[in-house]
């Protein structure tokens, strides 16, 4: 029979300690406990965690004039090396969106002057993504601050705990077969 997440448990959590999710288990404890909620709790905080920190990024790339799409497409482009181009199959790879969804990216960064297509020197009925100066400049003036806005967002975990974290999360994610950008 399953463990009641009404259950008294070591991880517990005291009051002070609690969050919102620990209320929605703690119900489900009352009304069905029969039934072994913890898994609620992972998911829950994983779902929640993810609204919160999609919004402080949303605002932190809003305060530089852009969507935090765009810091991806940049910052994708960026990491493939000179000459920090792609192939739009490439780039429609590593942004889990479709088609016509990266098109429409591609000419609304392409009329900010941020990247440019070009065509493909193996195949020019095909073209390739490149970073234009003013694109390359942006993200790498973004990076830095970036990255110290998410030390900011993980300010409350102390360093093991975030690399514990992260393989914890690698684990899940691999395990539901997220392997590769493609």
């Amino acid at each position: 029979m399953p463990q009641s997440s009404a259950d008294t448990r070591a991880d517990a959590p005291t009051d002070a300690a609690a969050d919102a999710v620990d209320a929605i288990i703690a119900a489900w404890g009352r009304e069905r406990p029969e039934l072994d909620a913890r898994p609620m709790g992972i998911m829950g905080r994983i779902s929640r965690v993810s609204r919160l920190l999609d919004k402080e990024l949303k605002d932190f790339f809003a305060g530089h004039g852009l969507e935090f799409w765009e810091f991806d497409v940049l910052a994708t482009l960026r990491r493939s090396g000179p000459p920090y181009e792609l192939s739009a199959g490439a780039l429609l790879k590593t942004a889990m969106v479709t088609s016509g969804a990266i098109t429409n990216r591609v000419d609304r960064m392409q009329a900010k002057g941020l990247l440019e297509r070009v065509p493909a020197p193996e195949d020019r009925r095909s073209v390739r993504i490149r970073l234009t100066a003013r694109g390359r400049e942006l993200v790498d003036r973004l990076l830095p601050l970036h990255l110290a806005n998410e030390e900011r967002l993980l300010a409350a975990l102390p360093q093991d705990d975030r690399e514990a974290l992260a393989a914890l999360l690698r684990a899940l994610a691999t395990g539901l077969g997220d392997t590769t950008l493609g």
